[in-house]
């Protein structure tokens, strides 16, 4: 197993952690993992190819699903005149 992709396992154990934890540090924490998780995604897919990128990608957007949902219902609102 190549290092980002154990990072990225490192990554969704501290995702279920913190969906674990106080309801206070969801928002925060959602920050800190899509700003982690970003570069993260980039390197998996660098170093073992678009399947693993793709499957990565789902993952955690299936983790940070109402962070990305909040997201795109606030862009979405601006996009209507």
């Amino acid at each position: 197993m190549s290092v980002s992709l154990a990072l990225a396992c490192v990554w969704v154990l501290l995702a279920s952690a913190v969906a674990m934890g106080p309801r206070r540090f969801h928002w925060p924490a959602a920050l800190i993992l899509a700003a982690s998780g970003i570069p993260l995604l980039g390197w998996v897919t660098w170093e073992n190819g678009a399947y693993w990128g793709l499957g990565c990608l789902i993952g955690g957007a299936s983790i940070l699903r109402w962070p990305l949902i909040h997201v795109a219902r606030r862009l979405a609102g601006r996009a209507t005149p």
